[in-house]
């Protein structure tokens, strides 16, 4: 299962409809927090995403991305939170995210370790990483992608079985690449009955930046790209001054990239009644974009998938 969940979607300050910037993403049982704006608590318990965080991934120290970070940090703590939690940044960011960890006086009950991440190093997990980039704002900032590494090829279930191996643990043995040596003596090579390795997947966050050659690159046949859309091409030139993407611009990134799906977000409040503007903008370029909301959850499929095969 790979999941993502929109906690808020608005640019540099709330709206009614919308919090500053917050993402969770969840594969399996490891849930990561993509930025932290005022009020992402609330909106965890919301929307039901729950506490139970490993790491939280900070892209840039502007307000809206993180001031949000101490009052979760207490509440996880006053409700008895004991395991370890990782708190990742750009260089530079630690001593400030330090900072607001430890205010509100008392200890947390748990570690929350900060660490710095350099363009190119990843976060670790089981069967994937979650790797930092480069990306173009005013300051120092990241994106961050998921992904995932190669899983093995399809099994052929009805050559198996012609080949008279029994439906059972000898099945998964095949498809890990094992041989397997049957009650008649014969053996089964796995390259009979394994197809070649299919591509894991990949959900692409940028946080705040102007469309770049980085983001291209990273994002290369994503399943997923959330990029951000502060503006429509009347106001190219604020996006331009201030490090942020038009709605086209983001598009226009997803194109290039060859995306699979391509998820718009980081709001401003200028577009609060009219956020269609934004949408409309982005699939003149990418005529498949979407436009998140708060509370919004998105499923990322294999793009593999087949009729019958397990639901992601």
């Amino acid at each position: 299962m790979l999941r993502l969940t929109f906690l808020g979607t608005a640019s540099s300050r709330p709206t009614v409809s919308r919090n500053v910037s917050s993402l969770a993403l969840k594969r399996e049982g490891r849930l990561f927090l993509l930025d932290c704006g005022e009020g992402t608590q609330r909106q965890m318990m919301r929307y039901g995403v729950g506490f139970s965080l490993d790491d939280i991934l900070i892209t840039h120290l502007h307000s809206d991305h993180y001031l949000g970070l101490a009052g979760l940090l207490r509440t996880m703590s006053l409700q008895g939170r004991e395991q370890p939690l990782r708190i990742w940044a750009p260089p530079g960011a630690g001593e400030t995210l330090r900072a607001l960890r430890d205010l509100g006086g008392d200890r947390l009950a748990f570690d929350a370790s900060v660490h710095e991440l350099q363009a190119g190093e990843a976060v670790e997990g089981e069967g994937f990483r979650v790797e930092a980039f480069a990306t173009e704002h005013t300051r120092r900032s990241l994106g961050y992608a998921l992904i995932e590494d190669a899983r093995p090829g399809r099994f052929d279930v009805a050559a198996a079985l012609a080949l008279g191996v029994p439906e059972g643990p000898l099945f998964g043995r095949l498809h890990r690449g094992e041989n397997v040596d049957l009650e008649d003596g014969r053996r089964v090579d796995p390259a009979e009955l394994v197809g070649p390795p299919r591509a894991g997947r990949k959900v692409v966050y940028t946080g705040d930046t102007c469309p770049s050659r980085e983001t291209v690159r990273i994002s290369r046949g994503a399943d997923l790209l959330v990029h951000e859309a502060t503006f429509t091409e009347h106001e190219s030139v604020r996006a331009r001054e201030t490090g942020h993407s038009t709605a086209a611009g983001a598009a226009r990134i997803a194109r290039e990239a060859g995306v699979r799906r391509l998820v718009l977000t980081h709001v401003s409040a200028r577009y609060a009644e009219r956020p269609g503007q934004l949408l409309e903008e982005a699939r003149t370029v990418f005529p498949g974009a979407e436009l998140a909301r708060d509370g919004w959850s998105a499923r990322v499929p294999f793009g593999d998938a087949e009729p019958g095969d397990p639901d992601p």
